[in-house]
């Protein structure tokens, strides 16, 4: 019989009892699928999104399943470095630690825009937003044995190029090319990140997934005829790299996982494959410098 997504939950992800997580965009998709496992597996969620009412009604969805964890309500508007700053700061009243940060949020292929701080926005939100996140919760994952960090990139890394100077929309909009970017950096991030927590020898762990070809709310600015031909795996599949990624006592810093399927577009959980390109460590380094530069944020 084959095995459902809801199986390899109950066979992969132990009890996370004690443990606190911010997972980012955990209203919908993805990060409501995560948020969602492991609030069942015990643990103490923070929704961190944009809207308190959305929050409260993914929360709202979740309570009906049984769980000696919590749930709570985290605002965070990635879009605006200073809302981030705020999240932070609110976070920090009532908590002392950080078990657990799950980046998640993302958006794809929108209209041409900026966020607050006059970054393109897939850039600034996929990216920017969430290295200030991180930043400003290091302390906190630092207070925490074998704390975590996974960020979301996507195949789509694979197309990207990192062009420093196109990230305040220099050039003609190009929704594709900036999502690319902003996805490779996600994923040149996370190995950076890991290779910086180990030259401090901290025991925080940064780690990547990507969703594989999954349904979520990011197709909605595709065209629909695009999207009739493609072939979905269903919201919680897609979500089983990144709880993967959160959960696994064999999961190791700098790993980034994806489904097994061909191409990484379906499957169930493996490591998955990074392009040549986000292994340039030049490129990361000065990736790192200029979001350290925008942010005035110095970790780890």
């Amino acid at each position: 019989m084959k095995r459902s997504p809801e199986q390899w939950i109950d066979e992969n992800v132990k009890s996370q009892a004690g443990k606190t997580v911010i997972v980012t965009g955990a209203n919908t998709g993805l990060g409501f699928e995560t948020a969602q496992a492991l609030y069942r597996a015990d643990a103490n969620v923070i929704v961190a999104c944009r809207n308190k009412d959305k929050a409260a009604a993914a929360i709202k969805k979740m309570e009906k399943h049984k769980s000696g964890g919590s749930l709570e309500v985290g605002i965070l508007d990635l879009a605006d470095l200073k809302k981030v700053e705020e999240f932070t700061n609110n976070f920090k009243k009532n908590h002392d630690k950080l078990d657990l940060l799950i980046n998640n949020a993302g958006i794809m292929i929108p209209p041409s825009s900026k966020t607050k701080d006059g970054f393109e926005v897939q850039f600034g939100v996929n990216f920017l937003g969430h290295f200030a996140l991180t930043g400003y919760l290091f302390e906190c994952l630092n207070r925490s044995p074998n704390a975590r960090v996974v960020t979301l990139s996507s195949i789509a890394h694979r197309g990207g190029n990192i062009d420093f100077n196109n990230f305040r929309l220099e050039k003609n909009y190009d929704k594709w090319r900036e999502y690319r970017q902003s996805k490779l950096a996600c994923l040149m991030y996370t190995l950076e990140l890991q290779k910086r927590i180990e030259k401090v020898g901290s025991s925080v762990i940064s780690l990547g997934s990507h969703p594989g070809v999954s349904a979520s709310g990011l197709t909605k600015n595709m065209e629909k005829e695009a999207v009739d031909k493609i072939e979905f795996m269903e919201t919680l599949q897609g979500a089983l790299p990144t709880i993967l990624a959160a959960t696994s006592p064999k999961a190791r810093g700098g790993e980034y996982y994806g489904p097994d399927g061909p191409e990484e577009k379906s499957g169930y959980p493996a490591i998955a494959s990074v392009d040549k390109v986000a292994l340039d460590e030049a490129i990361a380094a000065k990736l790192w410098g200029e979001a350290q530069k925008i942010t005035n944020l110095v970790y780890p």
